[in-house]
């Protein structure tokens, strides 16, 4: 078997990918298989979901979405991708809360991973979740909701509780979306007024290389409600706003970025980065993220500008974002408004290797978390208190280590 992570970046050791249609084969495969782990759209850059024994893809399951308009719920497959359930929701009139760059990735992956858009006042995906429904070992079903006492610890689950067959999501009215662009926002500005920039709009992105003159471009997604206005400002501090994807860098050329240019459109289609209806990027990069509390935001993204040299020989571009904290023990984001520092690398191992250690020693002070799916070489220590607590639930669900793997084994000791 050949399985390979989307962007190349990890080729799967499992001996083998089962691919079942139903819940109840998959339920079958689970207790018949030692060792097995969930694999999704393969989104991530390391070997999280890899496993000695066999990988479960339960992308092929029917998606089954059942909306529920009265508690304001949608219940989809997990494996089923973000655009999907989208435009179900926006279609009939609903919404999520908020959206990744990438509107390709599975629910079920990127909510156990604390994947996330941005905005100050938006958690990640993974806070929109209210029930999770998980094989156990046995194969039999396990539903965990919103109020139970293990829900906090399960949510944020890096596939160690067992394979997740559905994901109850919360909901909202749908609403629609305008996104502008700004270039030319000096770093004295980003520095000394970095909660303006980023309050700019219900989410906004900033992207930077970190050795240039200015910072680069911010990506303001603004909510749209009866009183807003018809334009955005012209300018956000020393940024001005474009209007034409020629005026933008990191959108000229590229014909599956969402609509900018401030064309109002639904959420879906203005919150993701990338288009539903078009294929993101092929791949051939490396990530890597970093969350920091956004009370330290400002110190660490000046510590990383002090190694741009060393950063850029390996760089494609960088985004800041915000996203507000949670309680779910796993999350990056727990227990405080974090900003996060994310690299898209060149697809060259060894140099993206020392550019990850640099980063990692500029922002060692600041107590980083890593985003789960994407590459790192930290240790995992202070920065999640509840990690004891997980572990605890991990061996009270799973005694025998069905659903560990070799990640799960080094980075957090299950």
């Amino acid at each position: 078997m050949t399985e390979r992570t989307w962007a190349g970046t990890h080729t799967f050791a499992a001996a083998e990918v089962l691919r079942p249609t139903t819940i109840d084969e998959a339920r079958r495969l689970v207790a018949g298989h030692r060792r097995i782990r969930s694999v999704g759209t393969r989104h991530s850059f390391n070997n999280l979901a890899d496993t000695a024994g066999a990988l479960l893809d339960l992308t092929g399951v029917d998606p089954d979405i059942v909306v529920d308009e009265s508690g304001r719920t949608v219940t989809v497959g997990a494996g089923t991708r973000y655009a999907v359930v989208a435009r179900h929701l926006a279609d009939r009139g609903w919404a999520l809360h908020n959206m990744g760059s990438l509107p390709h990735i599975s629910v079920g992956g990127a909510t156990a991973t604390s994947t996330h858009g941005s905005g100050d006042r938006n958690g990640s995906l993974a806070t929109a979740v209210r029930a999770l429904e998980f094989i156990a070992p046995d194969g039999s079903l396990r539903r965990v909701a919103a109020g139970d006492p293990d829900f906090a610890g399960s949510v944020v689950h890096l596939g160690a509780l067992g394979p997740v067959t559905r994901v109850t999501l919360a909901i909202e009215p749908t609403y629609r979306v305008r996104q502008d662009t700004y270039v030319g926002l000096t770093w004295d500005d980003l520095l000394s007024r970095f909660e303006e920039v980023t309050a700019a709009g219900y989410s906004v992105s900033v992207f930077t290389r970190w050795n240039t003159d200015d910072v680069g471009e911010l990506w303001v997604k603004e909510r749209l409600g009866p009183d807003s206005p018809s334009e955005m400002p012209d300018r956000v501090l020393s940024a001005r706003r474009v209007r034409t994807k020629a005026d933008s860098p990191a959108a000229d050329g590229v014909d599956n970025t969402t609509e900018q240019g401030g064309v109002p459109g639904d959420w879906c289609d203005r919150l993701p980065h990338f288009r539903i209806d078009a294929t993101p990027s092929n791949g051939d990069e490396i990530q890597t993220e970093y969350w920091v509390a956004r009370a330290s935001a400002v110190e660490a993204v000046a510590a990383v500008r002090t190694i741009a040299e060393r950063v850029e020989p390996a760089l494609l571009v960088s985004e800041l974002r915000t996203v507000a904290a949670d309680d779910l023990w796993l999350s990056p984001g727990y227990g405080r408004d974090s900003v996060c520092i994310h690299f898209t690398w060149k697809n060259e191992p060894d140099a993206v290797a020392d550019a990850i250690r640099a980063v990692e020693e500029a922002i060692a002070p600041f107590d980083p978390r890593p985003h789960w799916g994407k590459v790192f070489s930290m240790p995992i220590g202070r920065s999640l208190p509840r990690l004891d607590d997980a572990r605890e639930l991990v061996a009270r669900t799973d005694p025998d280590g069905k659903f560990t793997g070799p990640y799960l084994e080094r980075v957090l000791g299950i």
